[in-house]
């Protein structure tokens, strides 16, 4: 694995009226790496995807995604570089079926008509079937995409960021309100994903995060407080006074 990072925030800053959502936050993520991120409400987490997508400009700092500034930069672009994002709420066409959705995503046209009535060449073909086994969705790829259940959803959105062949994918909160069977599912798929994507989760589940077997980055009030494996954050003194009063809500235990 090379030393030079996928992705790197260098002291990033964001205020909102004087407020400051991230301060000098500082991260790196190596290639083909998988990064699990935690944090109470209101650590910045989503603030800090807005800001790696283009959605929002820091205030200080700089942001590199293979090297390059990613500053004024334009949301679309930024995609286009290879970051996808994937975020909590699935956006997939429920009118559609799973296989049509992943040909869509698949599809490089630009015409909205060859979007819905193109078609594709074999080598497309193949890769929305790859995608339905990865995902395993092949049992209900001929069904409308709104039958799903929510994880099925959300493994679905996934397989349509992939299919774009992003280098980092961004997974905010993937099992949030998935059944227990469903959130392990989640933690294999995400696991296979990585090392040849670059894979950053956010999510409040930590038996789930525990499961991913991944680094763990721990932001509080903008920034990074610590870094570790699982058992190691979990352990640090000033994670467990962060999260304290929330283990009654099962958010750290």
């Amino acid at each position: 694995m090379t030393s030079t990072p996928l992705l790197e925030l260098r002291g990033v800053s964001v205020s909102f009226d004087g407020f400051w959502a991230l301060s000098d936050l500082n991260l790196r993520l190596a290639p083909g790496e998988l990064r699990a991120v935690i944090g109470p409400n209101g650590a910045g987490k989503t603030t800090f995807l807005d800001v790696i997508t283009g959605k929002v400009r820091p205030t200080k700092g700089d942001v590199f995604f293979r090297g390059q500034s990613l500053l004024g930069i334009s949301e679309h672009k930024i995609a286009r570089l290879g970051i996808g994002r994937k975020f909590q709420t699935p956006r997939v066409y429920q009118n559609l079926t799973p296989r049509r959705n992943l040909e869509l995503a698949v599809s490089r046209r630009s015409s909205p008509f060859d979007l819905l009535f193109g078609r594709l060449d074999s080598s497309a073909r193949d890769r929305v079937q790859h995608l339905l086994g990865v995902v395993g969705l092949e049992p209900h790829a001929n069904q409308r995409a709104g039958g799903l259940s929510h994880g099925q959803k959300q493994w679905l959105e996934i397989a349509m960021l992939v299919a774009q062949d992003p280098q980092l994918l961004l997974v905010d909160e993937p099992v949030a309100g998935l059944t227990d069977e469903e959130t392990m599912l989640t933690s294999e798929l995400l696991k296979q994903l990585s090392g040849d994507h670059t894979v950053l989760v956010i999510e409040h589940d930590m038996e789930f995060i525990r499961d991913l077997k991944a680094p763990v980055t721990v932001l509080h009030e903008g920034h990074v407080l610590c870094e570790g494996s699982m058992d190691q954050v979990q352990s640090d003194p000033r994670v467990i006074e962060v999260y304290l009063g929330r283990e009654s809500e099962g958010e750290f235990n």
